[in-house]
């Protein structure tokens, strides 16, 4: 696994869900681990649903969108072969998520989420994301990013 976070090395984001510069954040953080990549966070229990002890399904879609994304603008970056921090800027968009929900997830376990990239056609990156908790998966995710311009958004 990767020591340095893929969001580490991108100063410019301010996400709420993996933007290290957003100080309200979740402050996901992605890594390489082989071809996949992980993350592990670690929720509060200001986020549950409904009842107590389980995820808003919101803050598991945040969570699955951004480290997608996260992973699809890494893969950018390697197939160029070149560094996460190194200029012209890499940036993706969500352009359609699909979140399929199998079991609660809760708030008083580690959340871990891995992640692949699944088809690459021209500026559009296909990652399938599952999210798992107390070992077992509890969500699966199909997120399509879109390369854009980085100066249409960091201009």
């Amino acid at each position: 696994m990767s020591e340095k976070a893929f969001q580490d090395y991108w100063d410019h984001n301010e996400c709420w869900g993996c933007g290290a510069k957003n100080p309200h954040g979740l402050h996901i953080k992605s890594h390489w681990s082989e071809e996949d990549s992980v993350s592990e966070w670690i929720p509060l229990e200001r986020y549950k649903a409904g009842p107590d002890g389980f995820l808003n399904g919101g803050i598991i879609a945040t969570l699955v969108d951004c480290h997608s994304v996260a992973t699809a603008i890494a893969d950018c970056y390697r197939e160029e072969e070149r560094g996460l921090d190194t200029e012209p800027l890499i940036w993706c968009v969500t352009a359609s998520m699909k979140i399929d929900y199998h079991r609660p997830v809760s708030t008083s376990e580690p959340v871990n989420l891995k992640a692949k990239i699944v088809k690459r056609e021209g500026r559009k990156i296909t990652v399938e994301c599952e999210l798992y908790s107390g070992g077992k998966v509890c969500v699966r995710g199909d997120v399509l990013a879109v390369k854009v311009p980085a100066d249409k958004w960091y201009g």
